[in-house]
């Protein structure tokens, strides 16, 4: 079953086309991972799935979509006194209540939270906590909307190598535990080949798609990325 399809979708900044005539469709349940060199077009492109870009061509959504949304990079005032627990509230489209929120909310605030591993960071000051915890706090609260599809815009940026396993591992659990479909950028093909059930190899127009296996090969990734590229396997535990 369908549930997204973009067509022929460009995007131009400025005079310069960044996106160039991309068209792939995603199915109900799949987790589809967006691979290419910085500059390629990535981020633009799952802006406008958010519809917060101009874009020509079409984004023909199957089912009502209710997103949730991981950004690269989440700029706050570090000083602003707000609390992890509190953050969700602000933040939250939901009508939860600021001042004063339901036992219900709060406890739905902290399920997210254990999902992640962060139960333990609700009462800290936001500006307070690791970038690694943060991340985890932005995955918790991206579901506390109760998504049908998770958007990731490499959710683990700056985050070390053992905490960028963490966050993805748990990605992968979230995706499975509350049947999402997911969109995700990475820069970390060995997570890919893990993680997603299609590529899309992207360098302003689409060069290849395809499952893991069969895109993840020197060709492709030397047209992708440029250069002779060698191409190590690698297992994750």
């Amino acid at each position: 079953m369908l549930f997204l399809e973009v067509k022929n979708v460009s995007v131009k900044v400025g005079r310069e086309k960044v996106v160039d005539d991309v068209s792939f469709s995603i199915k109900k349940g799949e987790n589809v991972a967006i691979i290419g060199p910085n500059g390629s077009g990535k981020t633009t492109l799952l802006r406008a799935l958010l519809g917060s870009v101009r874009y020509q061509g079409e984004v023909i959504w199957h089912e009502k979509p209710i997103i949730g949304y991981v950004p690269q990079k989440f700029d706050f005032d570090k000083t602003v006194p707000f609390t992890v627990e509190e953050f969700f509230l602000v933040y939250s489209r939901k009508s939860k209540g600021f001042w004063f929120p339901s036992h219900s909310a709060l406890k739905e605030i902290r399920k997210c939270l254990s999902y992640v591993k962060a139960e333990h960071l609700i009462k800290k000051n936001l500006g307070e906590i690791s970038h690694g915890e943060l991340q985890r706090v932005l995955i918790a609260q991206a579901v506390f909307e109760r998504p049908n599809i998770l958007l990731l815009d490499e959710p683990t940026a700056s985050v070390d190598v053992e905490g960028e396993r963490t966050i993805y591992y748990l990605v992968r659990e979230m995706v499975k535990d509350f049947s999402l479909t997911s969109i995700i950028i990475s820069h970390d093909l060995h997570v890919v080949h893990d993680f997603a059930d299609r590529v899309i190899c992207l360098n302003r127009k689409m060069l290849c798609e395809g499952t893991p296996r069969a895109v993840l090969n020197k060709e492709n990734l030397g047209e992708l990325y440029g250069g002779d590229i060698t191409v190590y396997k690698h297992e994750h535990k």
